[in-house]
């Protein structure tokens, strides 16, 4: 009868040796309980060097593969090979027997480990050569640091000791170096159900791949995890990381077809300064590369506008494994233009504009535009200077400037039903509660009275005016200065939501009429046809019914930002604040503050599902970008207010029901938007909201009180449908909305959503 049994001797062979010992018999026939002793030959001794593998790093584009790790088993047997004869002779195996694992906690397991991966079974008949592959094979399981077969002569026949050394129970594991960039807590999930038990050297390579998919999803796409370099005593596995570390970065600058050479052989000269690419690189030399952080790197190059392409190369550096540099290809583009076109206006009427402009002035990223706008009832010349980084500033802090000159109708003074204000060049009022309409016949001192005597007489008081009729237009003449920048505690790189903005105002208003003329009184052109004008009815278009005014500001705001695409957002929220104070500079120059704030929050809803991008088939991804939207706005101003300055409600972003300005004029305001964004098919999209506007009584507290002078109303409520086209040039909206829930409706066409 022949068994499988297990021994409770000790085991007595050293730690870290590897080898076997195993004998056959020469002469067959002969008993086998004889055969033991004479058949013993001796194993070699294997030393384990578990270095893994260094990983090699290969030219590559940035679109890295992932490599899966392949360490190197802490003890894989080496045997010596064997001169054997033609014929190899076979013994009969009666008993197979496990020892060295007597006491051990895994004791079971671990034998039927060992035994489980043997070929050789009690009863086999089995050669030397046999044998070495059940060795092997004990080894592959991943229990053992020792394995060795030992035949032995029993009462029936050879018996086979197989010693084994198990390895210890794991207690830790340890990364080498210490700034391999992993969390603790990762180790711990990874391995926290291997601790207590005994190390399976395979279970250890599975661990070790699910280490090497963390680095590369947190985009350490050259880390390597090798190992074990040494197991402790007391279970402390110690692994290997070699995460690929960024020698330099290197510009150039290649043409469409990617060469970096021109016909002559000679390298391409980019217009761009090094500097300009190499700034938008958040990646330093020395530091770990990372496929995610360039990748974010790259797409801040492509949001300068500066470029058409950027094509990266990894290029692994002579004599330092483990190193690249980075070599960023750059296609620039055409950054000067000369553009034109015509448009319309409620402010302008129909207009032309042309705009001549470079985004890379000097190869500095220095933005140079000239815009000239030239419409019905107004124009525009505007020529404006950004750097949207200056040099060497850690904050990324950009600077603007700009110096203007415009005539424009101000909205103000006008409403698309209720008529203007029309302009009068002078006005004198002597105590007299009504001023007169300009006409040849009836103005007191033009015409029929020979002097003012005979005028008062008839009249009581002497007023006079002289009355142009064109509505009031202003001429702006001046220029601005601002600086923004992230609150990112000096890191360029750092994502922040809150950016503050900082800037100087100056310039001169004048009211004038269209052809050009100073004219600081206005009349509601409803009125020029009577007789006699209440004076209270003739205003003053500027501050102190000055031919011009000096407004001199600074301005300070805040913004929060959140959402999600700065396009077409579903989520997040967007917040601003903003003070301007004008500090007078003169005697017409008025002194006032103007504070602003609004609100904005986004809620991603699937309420429709219109768009086939709403309705995805099995493996395809979602494209539903739909949103419940809601916004508030409100504004003060506190001081002298020129009446031009004061608050607008009403038009395409603002209470949609009413024309531009058409709600009301205040000194103060406050707006609501709720409003359902989703897609319908293709490039259109849908909108269904609702707007409400107020100015909290304070149409009265506008100098002049044009808006009360134009009839319009203060506060109203607008609900509405549109439709959004996107096109290459911008999403354009179509809407309709009523005002107060009437038949009174408005189309509006817009650029852009409304916020």
């Amino acid at each position: 009868m022949v068994a499988f049994s297990s021994s409770r001797t000790k085991n007595a062979v050293r730690r870290g040796a590897v080898g076997f010992a195993l004998a056959l018999p020469l002469i067959s026939g002969l008993p086998l309980q004889a055969q033991a002793e004479d058949i013993q030959v001796a194993a070699e001794e294997v030393a384990v060097d578990p270095q893994g593998v260094e990983a090699e790093i290969t030219e590559e584009q940035i679109e890295v593969e992932q490599i899966e790790v392949n360490p190197v088993p802490a003890a894989t047997p080496v045997a010596e090979p064997i001169d054997e004869g033609p014929e190899q002779p076979r013994v009969l195996i009666t008993e197979v027997i496990i020892e060295g694992i007597d006491g051990h906690p895994e004791q079971e397991r671990l034998e039927l480990a060992a035994y489980d991966a043997m070929r050789v079974r009690p009863g086999s008949r089995v050669t030397r050569e046999e044998l070495k592959l059940d060795l092997d094979d004990i080894y592959a399981t991943g229990w053992f640091s020792d394995v060795r077969i030992e035949p032995v002569n029993g009462p029936l026949g050879v018996q086979l000791a197989v010693q084994v050394v198990p390895n210890p129970v794991m207690t830790e594991v340890v990364l080498e170096p210490e700034d391999n960039k992993i969390e603790p807590q990762v180790i711990e999930d990874t391995f926290s159900s291997d601790y207590g038990r005994t190390l399976n050297l395979n279970e250890l390579q599975l661990r070790m791949k699910q280490l090497q998919k963390w680095y590369a999803d947190q985009g350490y796409s050259l880390a390597r995890v090798s190992g074990p370099t040494r197991v402790s005593p007391d279970g402390v596995v110690q692994l290997k990381v070699l995460i690929g570390s960024v020698a330099g970065i290197e510009v150039k600058f290649i043409n469409k077809e990617g060469e970096d050479t021109n016909e002559k052989g000679e390298p391409i000269n980019g217009k761009t300064k090094p500097w300009v690419v190499s700034r938008e690189i958040s990646i330093k030399p020395g530091e770990p590369f990372n496929r995610n952080q360039l990748e974010s790197d790259i797409r801040r190059l492509y949001g300068t506008s500066l470029f058409s392409d950027v094509k990266v190369t990894l290029r692994p550096v002579t004599g330092e494994p483990g190193f690249v540099t980075i070599v960023l290809g750059i296609v620039e583009q055409s950054t000067g233009s000369l553009s034109g076109g015509l448009g319309y206006s409620q402010s302008q009427g129909v207009f032309g504009q042309v705009q001549l402009s470079d985004s890379n002035l000097f190869g500095r990223a220095w933005d140079l535009a000239l815009n000239v706008t030239y419409g019905q009832f107004g124009g525009l010349a505007n020529l404006t200077f950004s750097d949207p980084w200056i040099k060497g500033d850690s904050h990324r802090t950009s600077f603007r400037t700009s110096v203007f000159l415009s005539r424009e109708v101000p909205q103000v003074f006008q409403s698309q039903n209720n008529g203007d204000i029309v302009s009068l060049r002078d006005y004198q009022n002597n105590n007299s509660e009504y001023s007169y309409s300009i006409d040849s016949t009836n103005n007191p001192a033009n015409s029929k009275f020979d002097n003012v005597t005979d005028a008062s007489e008839q009249f009581g008081s002497t007023s006079w005016f002289d009355y142009e009729g064109d509505s009031i237009a202003l001429e702006r003449v001046g220029g601005n200065v601002i600086f923004s920048r992230p609150l990112n505690g000096g890191d360029p790189f750092k994502k922040v939501p809150w950016q503050i903005l900082a800037g100087l105002n100056l310039q001169a208003v004048r009211p004038i009429n269209y052809a050009g003329d100073t004219r600081p009184y206005g009349i509601p052109s409803d009125k020029i046809k009577n007789d006699r004008i209440d004076n209270d009815e003739v205003i003053c278009t500027s501050f102190n019914c000055a031919d011009r005014n000096t407004l001199a500001s600074v301005r300070l705001a805040t913004t929060y930002n959140t959402l999600n695409d700065g396009r077409n957002p579903t989520s997040g929220n967007f917040f601003s604040f903003g003070t301007e104070q004008y500090v007078s500079i003169g005697e017409n120059s008025p002194t006032f503050n103007r504070v602003r704030t609004s609100y904005t929050h986004f809620i991603p809803v699937k309420w429709l599902k219109l768009s086939k991008g709403c309705r995805p088939k099995e493996g395809e991804p979602e494209n539903c970008p739909q949103a419940l939207a809601f916004q508030v706005k409100a504004g003060t101003v506190i001081g002298d207010l020129p009446p031009y300055e004061a608050f607008c409600l009403g038009g395409s972003n603002s209470v949609r029901g009413w024309f531009d300005c058409d709600l009301a004029v205040g000194r103060s305001f406050g707006e609501a938007t709720i409003e359902y964004r989703f897609p319908i098919f293709s490039i259109f999209a849908g909108e269904v909201f609702i707007d409400a506007g107020t100015d909290f009584g304070s149409q009265s507290n506008v100098p002049g009180k044009p808006g009360e002078l134009l009839d319009k109303p203060g506060s109203g409520v607008s609900p509405g449908v549109g439709v959004i086209v996107t096109t290459p040039v911008g999403p354009l909206r179509l809407e309709v909305a009523s005002q107060n829930f009437t038949g009174d409706y408005r189309f509006n066409l817009g650029v852009g959503w409304k916020f």
